[in-house]
């Protein structure tokens, strides 16, 4: 089959296309015919050698969120699971790939209704922005600002609160990314590259009440400055390339609660069916920024890493 290999850490420039066996599922798992592969920011992590929630070691194929159809299934699987349009994690591996073998336990069947490019892009985006949005409790009424409105995670974010009945303030990074986030549902769309940038949300809305920050450094610590006491902070990226840097000490001083999810799997499956759900009826969108044909695998990284993305980047594999 066609795969791309990561035979070392380094730069986009690693990943190389090449054959690779066909895998077979084992005792408890099935194969898919994959036809989109999730590309997230840990990925690019991961390739360059950086630490991350997966220990991978090289040669490997990366990739940890397809979606496709079940061609086969392993011992003890049940066979009528053939054919069914699913997305599934790979477990930290194998993803950029044709085929991919993951266990039946790790399975969501994909909506009637639902694209498959739609469910692939949702996968880890969609229940990452459904489990904050539940964890910081977003309201009616609430002033809540999204950091890194116009990526993956934030472009969920953004539509999420709204239908939560908050009003919306949409951070992002550059003209083209803040055009599309009133379409979103955003009351307010500012460029944090703008000097200034605080001022404007200031005087808009006067303060927030819930920072949803997916940028982390400067930017975190400003949006941090706009919260009002009582306020809730919960940081889900670090676009920046650095975390948010508000200890617990500067949050008490200012009366504001660092929301922390630990949030059981189980209730970790529950999110993402209740984020495929949503799409179906027409309630969530992903937003698919840009797609790439498996064997360019490299230049998706490169374009992650260069921050011109916007939304979900997929890789197109059938």
């Amino acid at each position: 089959m066609r795969a791309v290999w990561l035979r070392e850490f380094g730069g986009p420039e690693a990943l190389v296309p090449g054959p690779a066996p066909d895998p077979t599922p084992g005792p408890g798992q099935v194969l898919i015919d994959v036809a989109h592969a999730n590309i997230t920011f840990v990925e690019t992590q991961l390739r360059s050698g950086r630490p991350g929630p997966f220990r991978v070691t090289p040669p490997l194929i990366p990739g940890n969120g397809v979606g496709g159809v079940i061609a086969a299934v392993g011992p003890d699987v049940d066979p009528a699971l053939t054919g069914r349009r699913v997305v599934s994690a790979t477990g930290g591996s194998g993803g950029y790939a044709e085929r991919a073998a993951v266990d039946a336990s790790a399975l969501f069947e994909v909506p009637a209704g639902l694209a498959l490019d739609a469910a692939v892009a949702l996968l880890a985006d969609g229940r990452t922005a459904t489990m904050l949005v539940d964890a910081v409790g977003v309201g009616p009424g609430d002033r809540v600002l999204v950091e890194a409105a116009a990526g993956g995670v934030g472009s969920l974010l953004v539509q999420l609160a709204a239908r939560a009945g908050a009003r919306v303030i949409g951070v992002a990074g550059g003209p083209g990314k803040v055009d599309l986030l009133p379409e979103l549902g955003a009351e307010l769309a500012v460029d944090y590259r703008v000097p200034g940038w605080a001022g404007r949300i200031r005087d808009a809305v006067g303060g927030v009440d819930v920072v949803l920050d997916g940028v982390g450094g400067a930017v975190a610590r400003t949006a941090f400055e706009l919260l009002t006491p009582g306020g809730r902070m919960v940081s889900f990226g670090l676009a920046s390339g650095e975390w948010s840097p508000v200890s617990a000490e500067d949050a008490t001083a200012r009366q504001i609660t660092l929301v922390r999810p630990d949030v059981p799997p189980a209730r970790m499956r529950a999110y993402t069916d209740q984020a495929l759900a949503d799409a179906a009826a027409g309630r969530l969108r992903p937003l698919i920024g840009q797609r790439f044909p498996l064997e360019r695998a490299a230049d998706a990284h490169a374009a992650i890493e260069s921050r011109a993305t916007v939304g979900k980047t997929l890789l197109d594999v059938s």
